[in-house]
């Protein structure tokens, strides 16, 4: 992922008002950010734990979306949508984003199951013990993060198609 400020990341937002964007608290560590190894960049707003954003490289172009964190837990223990990793030392969580344009003005959302923390990038870049003799673990962790960028640029396209 490349690098962002935050002014980058407060005009990349796509589902969310102009007084919403002017509200987002930014993480103020993005200067010490290591984006080599971020597929997208995920965060809580600290004054409203259900609120987070997430903000990816779509086509070159940084867009940045507002999601919103179901109030009910799941009732069993999910796995995240994004990276599919089946040993997370954190939780999953639902959350839904707002689409854009006319379609997210009258009150459509899309929803997904994500790491709580917005640890995906982590998790798929964890070398796992090979499953079988010959098995390259390399070329398995290089499929995960692939996936995980497939699955991030899908679910920010169909945010952004009405």
């Amino acid at each position: 992922m490349i690098a962002l400020t935050e002014s980058t990341v407060r005009s990349s937002f796509v589902n969310v008002s102009l007084r919403e964007r002017r509200a987002i608290v930014v993480p103020a560590d993005l200067a010490e950010r290591e984006w080599e190894r971020l597929d997208y960049l995920g965060w809580r707003d600290p004054k409203s734990p259900l609120l987070a954003f997430i903000v990816a490289d779509i086509d070159g172009t940084p867009v940045g979306l507002q999601l919103r964190q179901a109030e009910q837990p799941t009732r069993t223990r999910p796995q995240c949508s994004w990276c599919s990793d089946v040993t997370l030392p954190n939780d999953v969580v639902f959350f839904a984003a707002r689409r854009t344009g006319s379609a997210g003005k009258a009150g459509n959302t899309v929803g997904t199951l994500l790491c709580a923390g917005f640890q995906c990038s982590a998790n798929v870049r964890r070398l796992d013990p090979p499953a079988y003799l010959g098995h390259d673990v390399r070329a398995a962790r290089d499929r995960r993060v692939e996936a995980l960028r497939a699955h991030v640029d899908g679910f920010f396209r169909d945010l952004m198609t009405a």
